[in-house]
């Protein structure tokens, strides 16, 4: 009679197991061992905030260098003839576009939408731009060479 009580118990207790392990893990019902599924495709839309979002975009800019440190030493590495670009500017390269807002940047490229976040500040010399990027934490100074043509 025991023997008949304790397979009970134990297969009261995995339904139990199982149960709770498929809601709390948000399990699916039901495992197709026999059969792979494919992936699930790829976001075709990117968003967030992005401090490295103009090196993310090769077909622009490519980043030449990126510099961190105190805010003196960074600021002291900005190019000479570097000039800021005002807050309300659009700038187009390609299939990217950048809006310099105070403080911060907006990046788009076709369905993709990135933020520098603050306290960020773009400046444009030569046939290049540099991003000085100004945090609690870190200070850095990336520079981009454009290889995209400005429209």
């Amino acid at each position: 009679m025991w023997r008949y009580f304790a397979i009970a118990t134990v297969i009261v207790l995995a339904i139990v197991v199982t149960v709770t392990a498929r809601t709390r893990l948000g399990l699916p019902g039901h495992l197709n061992f026999w059969k792979a599924t494919a992936p699930p495709p790829p976001a075709e839309n990117v968003f967030g905030n992005a401090p490295w979002a103009l090196s993310a975009l090769p077909d622009c800019f490519v980043q030449r260098s990126e510099t961190t440190g105190s805010a003196a030493y960074v600021r002291a590495q900005l190019p000479a003839g570097a000039q800021p670009v005002a807050p309300g500017t659009r700038l187009t390269f390609g299939p990217c576009t950048i809006f310099v807002r105070r403080g911060e940047l907006l990046v788009d490229r076709g369905s993709d939408r990135l933020r520098v976040p603050p306290e960020t500040r773009l400046y444009r010399f030569d046939d290049s731009l540099a991003l000085l990027r100004d945090t609690p934490r870190s200070n850095e100074l990336r520079i981009y060479d454009i290889t995209a043509n400005h429209e």
